[in-house]
C-alpha cells in the first residue's frame, strides 16, 4: 500500500524588504503574544485589575520571556556560542567574519528558559505594583498556553523541531530536511497546549473561587511540561550530545517544572482550605 504522506516545504520567509526578513515564525509569535494579552485583558477586567497594571505586566513579561528564551537556548544547548558571541544572544543580527552584519531575527528560543525569565520578571512586576506574585501567576496561567500554541505553529512553518520517523498516515515529509516521513511533533504540542488552554479557561470560569493561591499556576506547569516530556519521545534530538542520554535535554528540564507545579498545587489547596 502506498501511503500519501503530507509533503511540507514552505519557505519560512514571507517577504524580504530592504534586508528585513518577515517570517511566519515571527508573525505567529507576535500573534500569540497579542491574543494572550487580550485574554489577560478580559481576565483582569473580571478581576477588577486596572489596564495600567496590564500594561506593566506586558512590558515586564515580554522582556523576561524573550531574554529568558534566548539565554536558555544557548546556556542549555550551545553554551560555547554564548561565550563567543554574547551580543548576538540579545540582538537579531549576526556579525559576519568578512565584515558587516546580517539580520537573522531571534533564532534559537528555549521554552524552559522563557518560563524562568518570565518568573523573574513577575517578581519585579509584583514588587512594582504590590500585587501578589502567586495571585498574578494564577491569572496568567489561564492565558499562557495560548502563546505556546502559536510558538509551535511557528516551528512547524520553519520545519524545525521535527519528529522521529513514522509510518503513520499523519506522517509529514519535511522536504527541506530529508525525504523521511516524520511525526509532526510541533503540531502535537500545539494541539496539546490548545487543549490545556481550554481546560484552564473552563476551570477559571467555573471553579475559580475554589482554585486559588497557586493552584492554577501549578496545574498549568504540570500539564504543559508533562505534555512536553511525553512528546519529546517522538522528537529528533536538537543537539548531538543528547544522543548519548536516556532522556533528552527538553525532558530533563521539564522534570523540575513538573515538581514545582505539584508543589504549587499542594500549597494552593492547603492555603485555600485554611481560608475557607
Amino acid at each position: 500500500m502506498i501511503l500519501n504522506y503530507i509533503h511540507w516545504n514552505l519557505d519560512p520567509e514571507i517577504a524580504n524588504i530592504f534586508g528585513f526578513s518577515l517570517r511566519y515564525y515571527s508573525l505567529l509569535f507576535v500573534t500569540g503574544i497579542i491574543l494572550t494579552i487580550l485574554t489577560l485583558k478580559w481576565i483582569f477586567k473580571k478581576e477588577g485589575i486596572s489596564s495600567e497594571d496590564l500594561d506593566k505586566l506586558t512590558m515586564y513579561g515580554v522582556i523576561g520571556l524573550v531574554v529568558g528564551m534566548r539565554l536558555g537556548h544557548y546556556l542549555f544547548y550551545d553554551p560555547s556560542y554564548f561565550l563567543e558571541n554574547p551580543l548576538e544572544i540579545f540582538l537579531p543580527i549576526r556579525f559576519l567574519e568578512e565584515g558587516g552584519i546580517e539580520f537573522t531575527g531571534f533564532q534559537g528560543l528555549s521554552s524552559h528558559g522563557g518560563v524562568l525569565g518570565f518568573l523573574i520578571a513577575m517578581f519585579f512586576y509584583s514588587r512594582k505594583t504590590k500585587h501578589s506574585m502567586i495571585g498574578t501567576l494564577d491569572l496568567i496561567a489561564v492565558a499562557a498556553p495560548l502563546l505556546g500554541v502559536f510558538i509551535r505553529l511557528g516551528n512547524f512553518m520553519n520545519s524545525e523541531i521535527i519528529g522521529t520517523k513514522t509510518t503513520s498516515l499523519l506522517g509529514v515529509i519535511f522536504e527541506s530536511k530529508d525525504d523521511i516521513p516524520r511525526h509532526a511533533a510541533q503540531l502535537y504540542e500545539a494541539l496539546s497546549y490548545f487543549i490545556i488552554f481550554i481546560i484552564m479557561l473552563y476551570l477559571y470560569k467555573n471553579v475559580r473561587h475554589k482554585l486559588k493561591n497557586g493552584v492554577f499556576f501549578g496545574l498549568v506547569l504540570v500539564l504543559i511540561f508533562i505534555a512536553r516530556f511525553v512528546i519529546e519521545f517522538v522528537k529528533e534530538n536538537q543537539v548531538g550530545f543528547e544522543d548519548e542520554m536516556s532522556f533528552n535535554m527538553g525532558q530533563i528540564l521539564s522534570l523540575p517544572y513538573i515538581a514545582i507545579g505539584i508543589g504549587f498545587i499542594i500549597y494552593g489547596f492547603k492555603k485555600t482550605k485554611k481560608i475557607l
